[in-house]
């Protein structure tokens, strides 16, 4: 996938004159860099932030690097949560790909896809476990098309602004799960948030130091399997004693069950990138108060 796209590329894909193109960059409609010869680079993510704001579609995805027949369904999300979790179970990447890319393009927020259509399609495949209609190597094989399509969502957001906040995060030691910690990422920068997942299998000690060296505002911790909960507890709580007047801790996940939030502190508890999604809308809403 291209992430800068010349004029000429963009009218073939949507199907415009070039100079209707060039007219919309020189207005600032598009968003446009311009290299030190003065020739016009467009972002593919400020491309598809116009194509879902405006009348026009993406006639020749393939163009940009896109499955041939993005942006040409319209998926109800719903139907949509079938067709991922069948699409998945059969490793289908492209049918993936295509499911996602079009809910995006059709001004789905990007919390949606993921709580209703992400998650969703993993917990059908989970019930289908249980029940010896799905294997083990579908829900891993499953994880990893799953990755490979929220990073390639990750380019088509728009950058966040210079000063936006800083948000960090990611899974305590012994929690292997990235899909989670990586929606977070997805939903925060989709806020205006500059938000970095860290990754998976953090020890508590180097979460510290990844808080002390940039100063999030927000931090979060994905927490879908805790190897020794009285550890867990024992670390979680002297992070939080050292951060937690200055950062907004916010946990979730299927392990932080209500026994272990009983005896922890945070800012917020979310079952949900929704949830996160919101609290983290209302500290930004405070931030832009308290800057007026």
């Amino acid at each position: 996938m291209n992430g800068f796209l010349t004029p000429k590329q963009v009218s073939r894909a949507i199907q415009v004159s070039e100079s209707s193109v060039k007219r919309w960059c020189d207005k600032g409609i598009i968003p446009t860099q311009y290299t030190a010869g003065g020739h016009r680079r467009i972002a593919l993510s400020e491309l598809i932030e116009f194509l879902r704001s405006s009348k026009h579609q993406l006639v020749r995805p393939e163009v940009l690097g896109l499955p041939a027949t993005t942006g040409q369904t319209v998926w109800v999300i719903d139907r949509a949560t079938d067709q991922f979790t069948e699409a998945l179970l059969k490793g289908d990447d492209e049918q993936c790909r295509q499911i996602i890319l079009d809910l995006y393009l059709a001004e789905h927020c990007i919390s949606s896809i993921c709580d209703l259509v992400f998650a969703k399609a993993f917990s059908n495949i989970g019930d289908r476990w249980v029940c010896g209609e799905a294997e083990v190597y579908q829900e891993r094989y499953g994880c990893e098309v799953s990755l490979r399509v929220l990073h390639e969502l990750r380019t088509l957001i728009p950058h966040p602004p210079a000063d936006a906040p800083v948000a960090i995060g990611g899974t305590p030691e012994g929690d292997q799960y990235s899909l989670p910690t990586t929606m977070v990422e997805l939903v925060l920068r989709d806020t205006k948030w500059n938000a970095v997942s860290l990754g998976t299998n953090l020890p508590f000690a180097t979460l510290g130091a990844a808080i002390r060296q940039h100063h999030p505002r927000l931090f979060w911790l994905s927490v879908s399997y805790i190897r020794n909960e009285p550890e867990f507890i024992q670390n979680y709580t002297q992070l939080y004693d050292e951060f937690g007047l200055d950062v907004a801790f916010v946990v979730g996940g299927r392990a932080m069950t209500e026994s272990v939030r009983q005896q922890i502190q945070y800012s917020a508890f979310c079952d949900n990138v929704r949830h996160l999604e919101s609290f983290a809308q209302t500290i930004l809403n405070a931030t832009e108060k308290h800057s007026d």
